[in-house]
């Protein structure tokens, strides 16, 4: 019996292995030296010239230049935190309502979902530098009733600014909410209706069955569309901390070595963000699982 276990569970692993060995292997190839060449050139003084790419070792002096020497990089990677983490609670929240609603017993149910599906294809970057450009992401009832004015009197420019840029860009936000609507309709057609039903006999309102049975079942959905939230709005074509990036990669004076560590620096605020979104989760099934402890 003892065998037959080792065997199977040998079997899984090879399988699990076997599985996994593709990426592994594709990582090796094609992603394990351009990583580490990009951490390398962000140590470095990176010149072009004609006779090929020249670096110059600087230590750590192009990180140290962009926290102490370049105001433009923190003050435009702060801004952006501050709008994104005013962004991603308003997709989190518009995309489960959105869920619920679609889920109801309606007709029509595949129209509804490419709706609000259809702007993720259609809107590339370009097609969005253009909505920009032409105020079609802008809301008529702000500017009607001097709703940014309000907000620019009444709060310090380090709050104003990241409030009303969230405002400006609010249905741009909304348009990118159709992949999380679907992962959460998956999450939500998950759950078993016997438990509503159940929890409908023992005389649970609905907006009590959504907080003691909808909420804990799509919970695990709830994290994975904070981290797909987080990572879209962070590599979005409309984040300035990008194109500051960009615009840094042939600048005489800094150069590609400095742009690549802009990049890493940006992608250590990116690990920071969904970290935090993982210990968060973590933390709360924790909580949960003690206190079944307790009641049991």
């Amino acid at each position: 019996m003892s065998k037959l276990k080792v065997n199977k569970k040998m079997r899984e692993a090879l399988t699990g292995y076997a599985l996994v060995l593709p990426w592994v292997i594709g990582f090796i190839l094609f992603m394990a030296y351009p990583i580490y060449y990009s951490v390398f050139l962000s140590f470095h003084k990176v010149t072009i010239s004609a006779e090929g790419i020249v670096t110059e070792y600087t230590k750590g002096d192009n990180y140290k230049y962009a926290f102490l020497s370049d105001p433009e990089f923190v003050e435009k990677l702060l801004l952006f935190i501050k709008s994104a983490v005013g962004m991603i609670p308003i997709i989190i929240v518009f995309s489960m309502l959105v869920a619920l609603l679609i889920n109801q017993p309606i007709k029509m149910k595949g129209l509804f979902r490419a709706i609000f599906f259809l702007p993720v294809v259609i809107t590339s970057g370009e097609v969005v530098n253009e909505l920009f450009s032409q105020g079609a992401t802008a809301i008529p009832l702000v500017e009607k009733y001097g709703i940014i004015e309000i907000i620019k009197d009444n709060l310090s420019p380090a709050w104003s600014t990241p409030i009303i840029d969230l405002i400006q860009q609010l249905i741009l936000i909304l348009w990118f909410s159709g992949v999380q609507i679907l992962i959460f309709l998956a999450g939500l057609q998950k759950v078993n209706k016997q438990v509503y039903e159940a929890a409908s006999i023992d005389g649970a309102s609905p907006w009590v069955s959504f907080w003691k049975v909808t909420l804990p079942a799509i919970k695990p959905f709830i994290a994975v569309n904070m981290i797909y939230t987080t990572v879209d709005l962070f590599t979005n074509s409309f984040s300035d901390v990008i194109e500051l990036i960009k615009a840094n990669m042939f600048n005489l004076t800094t150069g590609f070595g400095y742009a690549t560590a802009l990049a890493w620096i940006y992608f250590g605020v990116i690990f920071v963000f969904l970290l935090f979104i993982l210990l968060l989760f973590r933390n709360n099934d924790e909580v949960t699982v003690r206190r079944k402890r307790r009641s049991a």
